[in-house]
């Protein structure tokens, strides 16, 4: 079921179902407190797996500092307000939304469940949430635009060093339908992720997470061109193979489109994930190149990754749609500063220059609460992001789209009881910064 946030109390309608459905012995199939939801994944999930959603950069000072920002904030609710009903809807970018809240991209899906990217983008759908699809998508962004039918996306894209894959994959989500484009630029490298080097982990090496390029066009041609370039060649004395090799050498087979067994015997595969690994990022961008992006699309353009006030004043004067404020959920830079400390500047820098465009947010947050807090300090809408992904893990799509409904219903009613009976009633003066 969707929920029009203009017609009824979410938090109500979900929490009276959890209820009613407890008298006959029924408890939701995912937990409703966060800190039990990711315990939860931990037991369903492969250490791989959870070790990847997971694990943040270097010794997790910047995933910590994320949770301690919001620690920081108290909410002090005013009573007598008369919100029998709220209205959580939000114009982002030329369209109404229903909540204030929007799926964070997220690769590697597969990694989770086997309902990946469309599981999680229904589940966006059915808690009348937008979806943004990931580059890094376990399946390609067409099939997921099919399997929404016409619901509304948006597409994340990460600007590789290949120019004309870039155009494409942009050309691409605008043909499948996608409502804008969001550019993460907070990863031109990898951030150093002791859980996955530990391991000796990278999805993307085991063709996982790059279903995207794989479907498209122009990155075929470039596989194509590394394979005729090696074909002939002596590769000289080969290793004998251990069975880490042929697990990685199978993993890259069944992740490939086509069948397997063709697969296995094809160097198509290993060459798709070694030119992945050379042109997934393009660590030589400035802003000078975006003008170049402006003339990739059509669509809104909205920068990810900004946590300095004066990189939104640029952002701004560049002509952005919109900047998002994140640290990638602390996954790229240690000892970075905490998002939500990092929102407050970034919204006084935007609303200095006169400007009107939306200010997202994501990174730490893991319940309603949590995204009240960032709404009250200026964030326009929240981008939720790991909670879904465990709500995967636990049940698919339906575990997906509970976790975030209880999202929402716990945003609703916190609304509520703190005397806002509209997104434009939570403000700063909601909130009082805690001993």
């Amino acid at each position: 079921m969707r929920y029009n946030t203009r017609m009824a109390s979410v938090g109500r309608t979900v929490q009276s179902a959890i209820y009613r459905a407890g008298s006959f012995g029924r408890r939701p199939t995912v937990p409703t407190d966060g800190g039990q939801l990711e315990t939860a994944a931990e037991r369903a999930m492969s250490r791989r797996a959870f070790g990847y959603v997971a694990g943040s950069a270097g010794g997790e000072a910047t995933a910590r500092a994320n949770r301690a920002a919001f620690d920081r904030w108290s909410i002090v609710p005013r009573v007598l307000a008369g919100t029998p009903e709220r209205d959580l809807g939000v114009e982002l970018l030329g369209r109404r939304h229903d909540l204030p809240l929007l799926l964070s991209p997220i690769g590697v899906l597969s990694s989770a469940h086997e309902d990946a990217d469309v599981g999680a983008a229904r589940a966006g759908r059915t808690a009348g949430m937008t979806p943004v699809l990931s580059t890094q998508a376990s399946r390609p962004m067409e099939e997921v635009a099919a399997a929404l039918g016409g619901s509304d996306f948006w597409y994340q894209l990460y600007w590789s060093s290949d120019d004309d894959l870039a155009a494409s994959l942009v050309s691409r989500a605008e043909a499948c339908g996608a409502e804008a484009l969001v550019v993460t630029l907070d990863t031109a490298y990898l951030g150093w992720r002791p859980r996955d080097l530990d391991l000796g982990h990278l999805p993307f090496a085991r063709g996982e997470g790059i279903a995207q390029y794989t479907s498209d066009p122009v990155f075929r041609r470039l596989v194509e061109a590394r394979v005729a370039a090696s074909a002939g060649t002596d590769p000289g004395p080969q290793p004998r193979p251990t069975p880490a090799a042929v697990r990685t050498l199978l993993a890259m087979s069944r992740n490939h489109p086509g069948p397997t067994r063709d697969n296995v015997r094809s160097p198509v595969p290993r060459a798709a994930v070694e030119t992945f690994l050379d042109v997934f990022s393009n660590p030589s961008l400035t802003w000078d190149d975006v003008p170049r992006l402006r003339e990739m699309t059509s669509l809104p353009v909205v920068l990810k990754g900004l946590l300095h006030p004066d990189d939104a004043t640029r952002a701004v004067e560049a002509g952005v749609d919109g900047v998002w404020v994140s640290n990638h959920g602390g996954r790229q830079v240690d000892r970075s500063v905490g998002a939500l400390d990092a929102l407050p500047g970034v919204v006084d820098a935007v609303r200095a220059t006169g400007s009107a465009v939306p200010v997202l947010f994501d990174s730490g947050v893991r319940s309603g609460a949590d995204a009240f807090v960032a709404l009250a300090l200026g964030a326009s809408a929240v981008g939720i992001g790991r909670p879904y992904v465990y709500g995967l893990a636990l049940a698919g799509e339906p575990g997906a789209a509970e976790v975030l409904r209880h999202i929402a219903a716990e945003l609703d009613l916190t609304m509520g009881l703190a005397g806002c009976p509209t997104l434009a009633d939570v403000t700063r003066d909601r909130l009082r910064t805690s001993p």
